[in-house]
């Protein structure tokens, strides 16, 4: 996800983006999705929430050799992908389906990344072509017809290109350049110290040296390819900015046109750029992260033409490895277990199906809604979507801090925000994406072509409201500031997260608190940045802004403190969108809880009063167990907390809940200085 739109979204959707589970798969039959062998009664509600109501599940559920964290949503998100596995495998073997039909489609790429023994003799041929594209640069106005042409197959060296919003006008689609081109992820690996950073940069450079083995080249050669590779990589890494400054929208919109961008960047020809991905009318794009393109302007003859060649041949085969013949996956892979601990690869078969999910997704989708998605469940969750918003914005009109002016505009935002629930009104079409039985790599190519092309061709035309970033059978959610739109996909109103049958408790507890975390995004340090038509546009008063910024230096302040495996601190800086969202999204759904009909009469289960009921259930959302490798990874690159912080950490700053468990400081769930916003 390359566009600022999408980078936006990868910090403002429930759970980090790209998880995808592994077996084994836990019972989720539940007659009232309570849980309650998950809890571990030796554990004090009042000393740790998150084992008390977790424990026994995480000691019953170790985490799988293929798997770098394994958890509720996880395990979930794995029970889907079986039920989309019968379906794409029995389109594989569906005979008539018509030629071109999204039936047959969906059946080919399936049986091409399945078809392990030609992928396996094919080896590197599929990709020749493509490699021979790269050798045959002569000049740097080559080199950079490559960046664009490499940019339309999903290899964005050394930069990114793609659409997104305009954050000042959100009525219009405008071109965005931005900084990427970096083989680890995130530039901390490579400029900061720390004893996890210099054990990955150590793996990193022989991992680089044995994928050119693969590629033919003798091991000396190799060797001086992959410290040419780290080199210009270390180089652009200390000129992208860092995730946390990213955060900050106005530090990433620099609307420029043609002739401003080509003085900014003297050797680096926009206009050919533009030309190169198939766009030659665009004069005006967002150049993100300018100090980023000023380092490549000056690479551009500094580094010669067969260093940029040798780095452009590694991000191409990186980006496809995945896709290739066993040994560059198995290579791969080896790579990746380094940043996640994962001890073995998953089954061909699910790292199949996550591709397809990215290739024909809403084929897959529609289908997958029309078997699983009942009408019923659409218009229950809906309206809890409805009433999660009736509690915000009665929240709007009694906060104490906010005055008048500033809680009218807060109000007209939430009025306007769009509640999308399930699936999109209208249906992607992939008459015109061509897939077939092989090679499966380029079967990943013309899909990620596809998309590019789909993505760009919405520049300077009407914003599509009707386009969803996600697919209805992801187990997630997001909220699009730009669009100002919370969206909630199918695949995550399921068990155990959801039941229409199931109490209000635990239906509020955990999907509720979904909702109103997507909710309080657009209320959070940087959706309250933008307006209810989504522009990056000031709607507070100066003596609400300056509360309002110092409790997010609260809840900034108070995650900075937590540490993962080894003592290594969560970035509070990079995780405060999220904190805010789940603290706020909690006290939502527990506001449109108690303001059920049936609330006052609410059963008392196996002693569990509703309320308690509720946070249980809270926190059997993030019932998650996380490879050391993987926790000090994501606090690098991730801006969601640690989930044991996403329940303890909010928990201590809710009185409610302190009151229904009876909890009394001094405690660990109790915060002596509470962080409060919403």
């Amino acid at each position: 996800m390359f566009s600022i739109r999408k980078a936006v979204l990868a910090a403002l959707c429930l759970y980090p983006l790209g998880a995808l589970a592994a077996d084994p798969t836990p019972n989720f039959n539940s007659p009232d999705g309570q849980y309650l062998d998950w809890l571990d009664h030796s554990v004090k509600p009042g000393t740790d929430f998150f084992h008390f109501a977790n424990g026994s599940w995480l000691k019953a559920n170790p985490i799988p050799a293929d798997r770098s964290e394994w958890g509720a949503y996880v395990a979930l998100d794995l029970q889907n992908q079986r039920y989309i596995h019968d379906m794409v495998e029995k389109a594989s073997q569906d005979t008539a389906a018509a030629a071109g039909s999204a039936e047959k489609k969906v059946g080919d790429f399936y049986a091409s990344g399945m078809d392990e023994k030609t992928i396996d003799s094919a080896g590197i041929k599929p990709l020749q072509p493509e490699l021979d594209r790269i050798a045959a640069i002569s000049s740097v106005a080559q080199l950079q017809d490559e960046f664009a042409h490499l940019t339309m197959i999903g290899v964005a060296a050394p930069f990114a290109l793609a659409q997104m919003q305009d954050f000042k006008d959100s009525s219009k689609v405008i071109a965005v350049v931005m900084q990427a081109g970096l083989g680890l992820p995130d530039r901390d690996f490579y400029v900061e110290g720390g004893a996890n950073n210099e054990h990955i940069r150590k793996e990193y450079v022989p991992h680089v040296a044995r994928t050119f083995q693969l590629l033919g080249d003798s091991a000396s050669v190799a060797d001086a390819e992959a410290k040419t590779v780290m080199a210009l990589e270390i180089s652009l890494a200390k000129a992208s900015m860092t995730d946390v400054a990213m955060r900050d929208p106005h530090a990433v919109y620099h609307l420029m046109d043609v002739a401003s961008a080509n003085a900014l960047t003297p050797k680096l020809h926009w206009q050919a750029v533009m030309t190169g991905v198939g766009h030659p009318e665009i004069q005006n794009f967002n150049v993100a992260t300018p100090d980023f393109f000023k380092a490549v302007n000056d690479k551009l003859t500094s580094v010669s033409l067969d260093d940029w060649k040798t780095y452009l041949r590694w991000q191409l085969v990186q980006t496809y490895e995945p896709y290739l013949s066993k040994p560059f996956a198995d290579e791969g892979f080896r790579m990746s277990s380094v940043l996640s601990g994962e001890q073995q690869q998953k089954p061909r078969w699910q790292r199949v199906l996550r591709a397809e999910d990215g290739a024909l997704g809403f084929a897959i989708g529609k289908v997958y809604v029309d078997q699983k998605f009942p009408p019923a469940y659409k218009q229950a969750a809906t309206q809890m979507v409805n009433q999660i918003r009736d509690a915000l914005r009665q929240d709007l009109k009694t906060l104490s801090w906010m005055t008048p002016a500033t809680r009218e505009a807060a109000v007209k935002k939430l009025d306007m925000m769009e509640l999308r629930v399930g699936y999109p009104d209208k249906w992607r079409d992939y008459s015109t994406l061509q897939i077939d039985r092989g090679p499966y790599v380029l079967n990943v190519m013309r899909a990620t072509t596809f998309e590019q092309q789909r993505e760009l061709a919405k520049i300077g035309k009407p914003v599509d409201r009707s386009d969803w970033d996600m697919t209805p059978q992801t187990v997630n959610a997001y909220y699009d500031p730009s669009m100002n739109s919370l969206n909630i996909p199918a695949g995550i109103l399921q068990p155990p997260s959801y039941d229409p049958s199931w109490p209000d408790a635990v239906n509020y507890g955990n999907t509720g608190a979904t909702i109103g975390h997507e909710m309080t995004h657009g209320f959070d340090d940087q959706g309250a940045q933008f307006d209810g038509h989504g522009n990056l546009k000031n709607w507070w008063s100066p003596a609400d802004l300056k509360k309002f910024q110092v409790a997010v230096k609260c809840v900034a302040d108070q995650y900075s403190q937590y540490t993962v495996d080894g003592g290594v601190h969560v970035q509070g800086k990079l995780v405060t969108g999220e904190a805010i969202a789940d603290q706020g999204g909690l006290i939502l759904a527990l506001r449109a809880f108690h303001a059920q009909p049936g609330y006052a009469s609410a059963k008392t289960i196996d002693g569990f009063t509703p309320d308690q009921q509720f946070f249980i259930a809270y926190a059997h959302s993030w019932a998650m167990a996380t490879r050391p490798e993987t926790a000090k990874t994501r606090v690098t690159t991730d801006p969601h907390p640690p989930e044991i912080y996403r329940t303890n950490g909010v928990l201590a700053d809710i009185p409610e809940f302190q009151k229904a468990f009876g909890i009394v400081p001094p405690s660990p769930m109790v915060k002596k200085d509470r962080c409060v916003i919403w």
